[in-house]
């Protein structure tokens, strides 16, 4: 323990001022060297109170949304797709959006009562008719028309050019019908038919020649005007997919061949399956209505309004045998 008696004496770390030692150590605040100090130890001010924590801030609860007033109807969305848009495959729908399928549970969905349910679709907006080259794609029942127009055509040609040989087929098929006929009278339920092997020849000529005549009058005027009898009268036309220039003979050729080389088929029945089927194959194309022989050459059918003109630059005329699909 120090000796120095308890008093007022000069700071040892600051000379120009005093400060009271209580025999163990300094008290108090310094005070001026000159200055006459108090008697005895000064005052012992009292340390301020230690500041108080701030308070948490208190989170707001929420609150459930009040129904809206009976009549009110949400405006529609400021940020709606541009007509033609469609959703495509794998991209997301922003929450809330027009075309978002609602969810289990949620407001708007069918079948819940009070809440109109809303048609939901795979896109936003119908997809728009296509125009080739500005006309309008033609119909399935102007097709079939013209179709049955041309086959009667060739049926007529037929007649006339094929008539021969049908006659001389039927010089030696009647003989053999009238014998099986009467086999049958008289008991037999199975009559000896044979063919004579003159029948055998006159049915393949038959064939090709009726093969022959539809070629002719087909590929030609699809391959120029792009129209037969059939299609002039029902206002339809066949253009290839790239312009409106003449299909040329090639293209022409492969589309009635996907359709018109089944005819040599025909004996096995075969030939006529799949000819009823080539005519309904726009059905199963909607978006082009493209038949498979259509497929086959790139080609497509339109129909031809009065006055109607193409909407682009014909394309240079081309015989090639395909095209671009």
């Amino acid at each position: 323990m120090s000796s120095l008696p308890a008093g007022w004496y000069k700071d040892p770390a600051d000379t120009t001022t005093q400060r009271y030692w209580d025999g163990e150590g300094w008290l108090g605040k310094a005070i001026p060297a000159d200055a006459v100090p108090p008697d005895g130890p000064p005052a012992v001010e009292a340390e301020p109170p230690a500041p108080e924590p701030a308070p948490a801030p208190i989170q707001p609860t929420p609150q459930p949304y009040a129904a809206p007033p009976q009549g009110y109807a949400a405006p529609p969305p400021a940020y709606g797709p541009p007509p033609g848009w469609g959703q495509q495959p794998g991209q997301p729908v922003p929450p809330g959006h027009p075309g978002q399928h609602p969810q289990p549970g949620q407001p708007g969905q069918p079948g819940q009562p009070g809440q109109p349910g809303q048609p939901m679709h795979a896109y936003l907006y119908p997809m728009p008719q296509a125009m080739p080259h500005g006309f309008p794609l033609a119909g399935l029942g102007r097709r079939l028309t013209a179709r049955l127009i041309d086959i009667g055509v060739v049926i007529l040609l037929n007649i006339v050019v094929n008539g021969w040989f049908f006659y001389q087929y039927w010089l030696d098929f009647a003989p053999i019908m009238r014998d099986a006929l009467a086999q049958i009278a008289a008991g037999d339920q199975n009559p000896d038919v044979v063919p004579t092997p003159r029948m055998q020849t006159l049915s393949i000529a038959i064939v090709l020649v009726a093969t022959l005549l539809w070629l002719l009058y087909e590929a030609p005027s699809i391959a120029s005007k792009g129209q037969t009898l059939g299609k002039r009268v029902m206002g339809i036309k066949v253009l290839p997919l790239e312009g409106t220039a003449p299909l040329g003979f090639g293209r022409a050729f492969v589309r009635w061949a996907r359709l018109g080389m089944w005819t040599l088929f025909w004996w096995c029945g075969v030939g006529l399956i799949f000819q009823f089927f080539a005519a309904l194959s726009p059905v199963w194309e909607p978006r082009l209505r493209q038949a498979w022989h259509d497929k086959a050459a790139a080609t497509v059918v339109v129909a031809l309004p009065p006055g109607a003109q193409p909407t682009v630059e014909a394309a240079p005329r081309g015989d090639t045998s395909g095209g671009s699909q």
